[in-house]
This record gives structure tokens, C-alpha cells and sequence, in this order.
């Protein structure tokens, strides 16, 4: 990323040669960001299995990127099973994790030998009759809604005396269980921790009742920190909550802030500093207390169970950027100024309300004259009042100019493609790839 900013006219020719905005990438750091996870595992005696989050990120680059590294994939649609396979990801190497699984979903995953992640009773009742249509035995791990008060509750799964309730009325010779596998919303350690303890007594009862119980998988929520500085995250939300006249945001938007010393708002914010993350993280919870006075790994080390994640974000750190051409600079009829960018707001955020990074502005030597310096809002293309790109007033210390490329930051790991949208018939943004020393059209553009 550094490399290319440094270079504003290659900037440049790349918005002219593919449209604004681009998604530039640049896989490399995939592997070593997942070694992080392994060794950690490793140095308590666990086996980890890695299984990159498909959805995390569209470009057929990350998937073989997670191949080459011997990670295995987590798909949630038919097009993204059926992509993997295309590039000769092994079926035995995919999760299908879809939380709606059609039929043809369910079809290829089982004739492909890849696991089945059941959430329900009716995507049971579809495995079963799937699986019992002379075609291979269903591999399938079972998704387990904790029954432990402490845990928030989930539309994902079912307890495990549900579970128990609904194999009961299926013919065993259609499944294999090989694992179990849950869900859980944010980044807590601990919760992870004590749903880790419930599943491994399901899995004892399950290996008694004759299912092979091989692995537990703990989902996705890895966490990772796109800021270095702690700081910096306490002070805007400190600068944040003492802002009487609601300028340091969109008509004083509060973006989920209820308390001034929480360690982060409430609501659907992504926590843009944090720790600990990656291999930290998942020390915490190895070394949490197991289920008999040992630890979790001690555990899982002696029922010889394998330990799977699903990271996305946590493992494509590093892994990308969007940049984006300067299209207008104005004020609204009320006086506040704006800087309109040629992107909408989808192109650059995940489920989090607000894109919480300072951008990196590049000015190629074509661009036009300057500004001078002012505070104000970037705003795209979408013909509604809130088209916000980011919610935060922004300083302009150099002025903007016409021509001017924004660079939002590490923006590989969903925030280039969960919400995309191309309402208005705008184009989806063409997604680059870092290959054969210059930068490549990723294959995905040329299947969508």
C-alpha cells in the first residue's frame, strides 16, 4: 500500500485504465497473517485448521491465495462453492457455512465430499433426503446455539438438546458428523471460551451415541486492529462525547455513542482498535479453564479434536485498499462543505455505521488547481441526502483539487464487496490484483 501511494501518477493510471473507484489488492499478507493463528495454536499443543471466509472478500485471488498457503475455505452461496472447486480447492477443504443453503447448494457441497454446516431442522430434513438420493454419505457439522445464559442469544443453530431431538428421527446412515460448529457476534474471547467448554461435552456425548466428532469450529470474529495508536481511538470518542455542537460528525451523528467511557460505542460499530487480536487472542482462549480443571486445549489435545476458524477480516489484514477520483467540491444550502467522490457509499463499508480511518489523499501532477484548506464531508454518488462515504468531518490541510485520489486504507477484508451495490446501473468497482510485477484484472470481473 505504502509503495503504491508513494507513486500518485501509477495512482492514477490505474483509475484512468479500470474507472473510480478500484479495488487494489495484494494477497501476500494472507499467508503470514494465518501462521499467526497456527503457531499460536501450535505452541499449546492444538492442531488449527484455517478456513478463509470466501465472503470476506469476492476476488478469485484470495482463493488462491488461501489454496497455495494449505488454508481451507468457508463458502456461503452456490457461486462461491462452485468458484473453489473451478480452481481445484478440495471438497474436503471447504465449510459451506450459507445461512440459506438451497438445494443445488446442498447438492454440490455433498457430491463434492465438502462439509455441510446444518443450522436447522428443515436444512436437516434437505441434507438427509439430498444425501439419501444414492449419492455420497453427507459429511456435516452440527451448529450449536449456546444453551449457556451468559451468551447472547442467535438466529444461528440450535441447542444441543434440539439437536438431539432432531437426529433422533433421521436415518444415521445418511450423515456423518465429523464436528461441531458455532457462531458467535463480536469479538469476545471469554464467550468463545465458554461455548468451547459446552461444545466439548456435546462432543463427548456424541462419540458415546457412535458419531466421529473430529473438530470444532469456532466461526469467524477473529479480531485485528487497523490502528496502531490507542490514543487516537479514545480521543475521538472523548472529542466525540464533549461535542456540544455536533460538528465532528454528519448533523451531529453520534454513531452509537451512549457512553463516554465505554471502551467503544453500543450498536453495529466495528471496534477499529483493539486488543488483543490474532494470536494473542486465541492464546486467551486456549489457555481459558477446560471442562475438567484443565485448560480448553488441554481438552481439546486429549480428545484429539481439531480446532477451526473461519477468519476473514483478521487474516486479509494488509491485504487492500479503494482508491477514488475527486468528481466535485461544493457546500450544502446550509454552508457545510463538500467533497464529492466518483463511488457510492457501499463500496467502502461492511456492517460497521462508519468508516473509522483517516483516508490518504494523493494529488497526481495533471490535477487541477487546489482549494484552499477547510474542514468537510466526503458525500458519493447515490441521489439521497445521506450519502455519506464517511460520517466524520474530515480536515483538508492542502485543499482538494479536481483529480485529487482518495485512498481509504485496508479495505480487503469486507469492506470492498459485503454491501457492494450497483443501483443506479453504476458499475460495480473492477477489483486489481498485484501479479507478473504490475497489477492485473482479478478473474471475478469477468464472471459477475
Amino acid at each position: 500500500m505504502e509503495d503504491l501511494l508513494d507513486d500518485a501518477e501509477e495512482c492514477a493510471t490505474l483509475l484512468e485504465e479500470h474507472g473510480s473507484p478500484l479495488n487494489v489488492l495484494d494477497f501476500s499478507p494472507l499467508a503470514r497473517n494465518a501462521s499467526e493463528l497456527i503457531d499460536a495454536a501450535q505452541q499449546d499443543g492444538v492442531r488449527l485448521g484455517v478456513y478463509v471466509a470466501r465472503k470476506a472478500n469476492k476476488a478469485l485471488g484470495l482463493v488462491k491465495a488461501a489454496s497455495a498457503a494449505g488454508l481451507g475455505l468457508d463458502v456461503a452461496s452456490l457461486a462461491e462453492l462452485r468458484q473453489c472447486l473451478d480452481l481445484g480447492v478440495a471438497g474436503d477443504a471447504i465449510i459451506v457455512t450459507a445461512a440459506v443453503k438451497s438445494r443445488a447448494l446442498i447438492r454440490l457441497a455433498i457430491d463434492a465430499g465438502a462439509t455441510v454446516s446444518l443450522d436447522n431442522a428443515d436444512e436437516l430434513d434437505d441434507v438427509v433426503m439430498e444425501s439419501s438420493r444414492g449419492r455420497s454419505r453427507a459429511k456435516v457439522a452440527m451448529r450449536l446455539a449456546s444453551s449457556d445464559p451468559s451468551i447472547p442469544p442467535t438466529r444461528f443453530g440450535l441447542t444441543a438438546t434440539q439437536w438431539d431431538s432432531a437426529l433422533a428421527k433421521v436415518d444415521a446412515k445418511t450423515l456423518r458428523i465429523e464436528g461441531i460448529h458455532f457462531h458467535l457476534n463480536a469479538y469476545s474471547a471469554q464467550d468463545r471460551a465458554v461455548v468451547l467448554r459446552e461444545a466439548l461435552g456435546w462432543t463427548d456425548r456424541l462419540r458415546v451415541a457412535g458419531h466421529p466428532i473430529a473438530f470444532i469450529d469456532m466461526g469467524g470474529g477473529i479480531p485485528m486492529s487497523y490502528l496502531a495508536d490507542e490514543g487516537q481511538w479514545r480521543d475521538f470518542w472523548r472529542s466525540l462525547a464533549a461535542d456540544g455542537a455536533g460538528t465532528l460528525t454528519w448533523r451531529g451523528d453520534r454513531l452509537g455513542l451512549t457512553d463516554p467511557e465505554a471502551e467503544r460505542p453500543s450498536g453495529t460499530l466495528y471496534p477499529y482498535w483493539q486488543q488483543p487480536v490474532r494470536g494473542a487472542w486465541l492464546r486467551e482462549i486456549l489457555r481459558a479453564p477446560g471442562i475438567n480443571g484443565e485448560t480448553i486445549a488441554a481438552d481439546l489435545a486429549k480428545r484429539s479434536l481439531e480446532l477451526r476458524c473461519e477468519p476473514g477480516r483478521s487474516v486479509l489484514d494488509g491485504c487492500g485498499m479503494t482508491l477514488a477520483q475527486v468528481a466535485f467540491r461544493k457546500s450544502t444550502s446550509d454552508g457545510i462543505p463538500l467533497v464529492g467522490l466518483h463511488m457510492n457509499r457501499t463500496q467502502v463499508r461492511s456492517t460497521s455505521v462508519d468508516f473509522l480511518l483517516d483516508l490518504r489523499w494523493v494529488r497526481p501532477a495533471d490535477a487541477g488547481q487546489p482549494s484552499a484548506p477547510f474542514h468537510g464531508f466526503l458525500v458519493g454518488a447515490y441521489c439521497v441526502e445521506e450519502e455519506l462515504l464517511m460520517r466524520r468531518r474530515l480536515r483538508f490541510d492542502d485543499g482538494v483539487a479536481r483529480g485529487d485520489i482518495a485512498a481509504f486504507i485496508n479495505t480487503g477484508g469486507y469492506l470492498m464487496h459485503i454491501l457492494e451495490s450497483a443501483s443506479h446501473q453504476l458499475p460495480l468497482a473492477v477489483n486489481v490484483v498485484r501479479g507478473g510485477g504490475g497489477w492485473v484484472r482479478d478473474e471475478i470481473d469477468m464472471t459477475l
